[in-house]
């Protein structure tokens, strides 16, 4: 399925969108090589609630929606305690396998951006991490300007009994370092 970009509509989630992300969730950590760290039987509805605000007013979740069914959403929660809340931190996203590569995460990545600019207090750092193995998503990060930050070795087993480095990334909110 190809989507025109004009019609897809980029909006923040909501939990009357929770039942359809849950699916999406399913669908894409059932992807192999998804990149998620949850398995499809480790999302749940807890799951979904906790970023969709449920459990904590500091997410911002993103949905992006065609034909009003949602084909990715990303999310990332304000670092606690107050010392830290200019850091969104805990990042996901999830795209469709239908829709990848046609620019919906980068979509979705501009308009986090753009919504974590505005907040106040102001967030000026965004974080992530990625596992070694997903080479895609970690040449998208730093095509959006997020920088390797160290590596956390023999961090993921994998389904297969592999174990991978996971590589923490971080990028200011303006673009800058």
């Amino acid at each position: 399925m190809i989507v025109s970009m004009e019609g897809l509509l980029l909006r923040p989630a909501t939990p009357a969108d929770a039942a359809a992300l849950l699916s999406l969730y399913r669908v894409v950590a059932a992807t192999p090589n998804s990149g998620l760290a949850r398995h499809s039987d480790e999302i749940d509805d807890g799951y979904v609630q906790a970023f969709l605000g449920g459990r904590n007013s500091g997410w911002i979740s993103i949905g992006a929606f065609h034909d009003g069914e949602p084909v990715g959403e990303v999310h990332a929660v304000r670092m606690q305690p107050r010392q830290f809340h200019h850091v969104l931190t805990d990042l996901t996203i999830a795209v469709h396998p239908r829709m990848q590569g046609q620019g919906v995460g980068s979509r979705l990545f501009a308009e986090l951006f753009a919504r974590a600019a505005r907040l106040d207090p102001p967030v000026t750092r965004i974080e992530l991490v990625a596992r070694t193995g997903n080479a895609a998503a970690i040449r998208l990060y730093e095509r959006l300007g997020f920088r390797v930050e160290g590596r956390f070795r023999n961090r993921v087993r994998l389904a297969d009994g592999r174990v991978e480095d996971d590589i923490p990334m971080a990028r200011a909110v303006d673009g800058s370092r």
